[in-house]
């Protein structure tokens, strides 16, 4: 068995039911909540969220929301003005010229203030059901160990590479074993190597 297929055997192993922990119930709200995930923790953003998306249901809330208020709602979590600015600017552009509908174009997605690639994957994969593979940092940092990229490749090339070793159909189960797998085992900084299915593909196998 080559790497790629023992790699995939474990993650469905550990984690076959492996999805995403943003708490949302439409493509607004998982929006909203990948945006706001940037350099913060899913449960942190999930803690805030609670609320948050009790009072602020539609576009025209957040559009119709002083900004100080929804820095407000927002100072629990890191960069929140800048958080608050891009999540009002991305509201009123898909209001304006999108009819009111959060868009499912990668390129589109990326023209939205404060949204990237990584967050465009996400609601990609997860809202829409288009294969993606969303490189956040458990991602990279699993990807690198397990040597299915280099240490100094940037996470765009991350990205292309796991693309193209896991086959297409696998991109968005994957992308969540990943992160399950880097969350809850191979953690930052006490990975539990002692335990690991995955020591033979690693490039540190006992860290």
């Amino acid at each position: 068995m080559g790497r790629v297929e023992a790699i995939l055997a474990v993650f469905d192993d550990m984690y076959p039911q492996a999805h995403c922990e943003l708490n949302h119930k439409n493509a607004l709200e998982l929006l909203i909540a990948v945006m706001l995930s940037a350099q913060t923790t899913d449960v942190s953003v999930n803690k805030l969220t609670h609320n948050l998306f009790e009072k602020y249901k539609t576009l025209k809330d957040y559009i119709n929301a002083p900004l100080a208020d929804l820095e407000q709602d927002l100072t629990k979590i890191g960069l929140y003005k800048n958080k608050a600015k891009n999540i009002k600017g991305t509201c009123e552009i898909i209001q304006n010229k999108y009819q009111g509908k959060v868009p499912s174009s990668q390129e589109i997605l990326e023209s939205l203030p404060g949204v990237g690639r990584k967050t465009a994957n996400v609601v990609l994969s997860v809202w829409y059901d288009v294969p993606r593979i969303a490189v956040d940092t458990h991602v990279e940092r699993v990807s690198k160990r397990l040597k299915l990229a280099y240490n100094t490749d940037s996470t765009l090339k991350v990205e292309m590479k796991l693309m193209r070793k896991i086959p297409r159909q696998r991109w968005s189960k994957f992308h969540h074993q990943m992160i399950f797998f880097g969350r809850y085992h191979c953690t930052a900084r006490r990975p539990q190597c002692a335990q690991c299915q995955l020591q033979t593909y690693c490039r540190y196998p006992n860290i």
